[in-house]
């Protein structure tokens, strides 16, 4: 007998020692009334036919299979529908019971409270008996560490019941700090409101806690800075959970518990996206995403698959990467059909055979090169991929009729300084003379926006490598500043620029204010626990910038119906004066020929302060 089978016959014996106790209380007797002797035979034949509707019922609702000792209300919740449909049940069959056998109309009502009371009880027993055990082998083992939850909202409550689930991770939680006047002083799911920010040094004392738990996804970086300090000023270790950008589906779980990290510190107020207006032109569709392995590409893709459309099409020239989201997306996301495929852009017969085959209804074009020093080194690689890659893309978005193409542009693009931002400038200009001749339903954008923090090749990354040498970090200027987004925020701003797809324009990204890579790299350091690592300025490197832009001189900015993101318009460069320029840069890429690259890149674009 399996364990399924095992509970279940419990439930059914407990279903049917409720109907003999509904018997017991109605016709306890104290008084001596009439209705003392009943004939067993009715009692057994009640039960009798009872039997097969309350099988069916088990059979229907499945409550046997419930994990008791990880009983949830959702269960309990499930345990009520299905007692009462079978009191509903056995109501409906008493006038006709009643005809030969002794059944008051009270005895399915009372039935049905003492099972549901009975198989409720069942439950909570096993799962509380099973939780002191744990709870007691746990703290056999070692003292857990006394937890204080930052945040009396959702999150919080939840992650105090999940601690207490889970006893064995050695966290036991406390008591709240919550800056809400409204709270202070209240209970939650059994812990105490202990008060504001300000009083979480006096509270650590009082209830010798050791931990700070930040249970606030809604929470923007400045918050979440402030509760750090204020933990290493009380002398806690701090832990969060993950944004409302990376929680998936608004769980909440001790498996999500990581220490704080600069993205925290960074993160912005949650985005309100139009979900209505971005699943119009994803769901059911043929996505492809170039570039589908990368740090922005593939979470595009993962963002995507919550849109439902019909397939996702993942092109990309790495294997490697594009194996992994490809296993995640099939594991995630098992109902969308998930095409991997090796291609690179710049291929335009593997790429045509793939439009072809697939017959793609929006494309986001995330596949570039994006690292300035490797392109000034290489501007020839920028050509090949970032321009006539863009363009070979366009070009088939064109032939086959797709519907919204999303080029994933950058802030280097503005007032270019290096080969690499020059590149994307000109694959924003190839963009813009597709939609010009774009058919009607067709829309062909592009979206700028700054650097995201995690991504390859990106600050934080290559600090953390340095301090796990043991230093120093190096940093090219101490006034060199960037905008910073977390890759799932870039990505949904992205989806709904796509949803909002004027064609032809240019969507920026509201990028929040500028961040100083010296006080970065101080994060980076307080956070990592790192003692005595040093910081040291190497000079600026060819092509950067001391601080990026979103707009050049001569382009206006225009409010979109979303306030995080604006619309450029561009200044158009005639199609014959493109193509040259394209044709241009071609054959001087094919010669290996850098400083016709970067004249030629220089004089394409009026604003750029592109050595030559």
């Amino acid at each position: 007998m399996n364990v399924a089978t095992g509970k279940f016959l419990i439930d059914l014996l407990t279903f049917m020692l409720a109907a003999i106790l509904a018997y017991v209380l109605r016709l306890a007797d104290p008084l001596g009334t009439v209705e003392t002797s009943v004939p067993i035979s009715s009692v057994l034949l009640y039960m009798l036919i009872g039997l097969p509707i309350k099988v069916l019922a088990l059979r229907y609702f499945r409550i046997s299979r419930h994990i008791w000792r990880y009983v949830t209300f959702e269960d309990l919740t499930q345990l009520a529908y299905t007692t009462g449909v079978v009191t509903l049940v056995l109501l409906l069959l008493t006038p006709v019971l009643r005809l030969w056998l002794f059944v008051p109309w009270s005895i399915p009502l009372i039935e049905g409270v003492l099972a549901l009371a009975m198989l409720s009880g069942l439950r909570l027993l096993v799962r509380w008996r099973l939780g002191r055990r744990r709870r007691r082998l746990s703290t056999s083992a070692q003292a857990p560490n006394r937890v204080l939850i930052a945040g009396a909202g959702d999150a919080g409550r939840l992650m105090a019941a999940e601690l207490r689930r889970s006893p064995e991770k050695g966290m036991e939680p406390v008591g709240f700090i919550d800056d809400s006047p409204d709270k202070a002083g209240m209970v939650l799911v059994g812990l105490p409101v202990l008060g504001p920010l300000s009083y979480l040094g006096q509270a650590a004392q009082e209830t010798g806690a050791t931990l700070l738990v930040i249970a606030m996804p809604a929470a923007g970086g400045q918050v979440i800075r402030e509760y750090v300090n204020a933990a290493r000023a009380a002398g806690l270790q701090a832990r969060t959970i993950p944004g409302l950008y990376e929680l998936m589906g608004g769980q909440v779980t001790t498996e999500q518990l990581r220490k704080v990290s600069v993205e925290d510190l960074l993160r912005r107020d949650p985005v309100e996206v139009d979900q209505g207006n971005i699943s119009d032109y994803l769901t059911g569709q043929t996505v492809l995403v170039t570039g589908a392995g990368g740090s922005i590409g593939s979470e595009l893709v993962r963002q995507l698959a919550r849109f439902a459309p019909a397939r996702l099409v993942l092109v990309g020239r790495g294997e490697n990467s594009i194996f992994a989201i490809e296993q995640e997306m099939k594991r995630e996301w098992p109902g969308i059909q998930i095409h991997a495929l090796i291609a690179d852009v710049r291929h335009v017969t593997r790429l045509e055979f793939i439009f072809e085959t697939y017959r793609p209804g929006v494309v986001f074009h995330a596949a570039a090169h994006k690292h300035v020093p490797l392109m000034e080194a290489a501007p020839s690689e920028a050509v090949h991929n970032n321009i006539l890659g863009t363009r070979n893309v366009a070009e088939l978005c064109l032939q086959y009729g797709v519907t919204r193409l999303v080029n994933v542009s950058t802030d280097k693009a503005v007032n270019p300084t290096s080969v690499m931002g020059a590149s994307k400038r000109v694959a924003e200009m190839v963009i813009a003379d597709a939609a010009l001749r774009a058919a009607p339903g067709q829309a062909f954008v592009s979206v700028r926006f700054g650097n995201v923090l995690g991504s390859r090749g990106s600050v934080v990354p290559t600090f953390l490598q340095q301090i796990r040498l043991g230093g120093p970090l190096t940093i090219t200027h101490p006034d060199m500043t960037r905008y910073f987004m977390t890759i799932p925020e870039a990505s949904r701003l992205v989806l709904q620029a796509g949803g909002l797809a004027d064609n032809g324009n240019v969507y920026l990204l509201d990028m929040g204010e500028p961040v100083k890579i010296a006080d970065l790299a101080k994060d980076v350091i307080r956070l990592s626990g790192a003692q005595d690592i040093e910081i040291v300025y190497s000079g600026m490197r060819p092509g950067e910038k001391l601080y990026e832009e979103l707009l050049t001189s001569g382009e206006d900015v225009i409010p979109t119906r979303h306030s995080e993101i604006f619309s450029a318009q561009l200044q158009q460069v005639p199609a014959d004066q493109l193509a040259r320029l394209l044709t241009g840069l071609r054959d001087a890429a094919g010669h290996e020929d850098g400083p016709s690259i970067r004249a030629l890149l220089h004089g394409a674009i009026h604003e750029s302060q592109l050595q030559v």
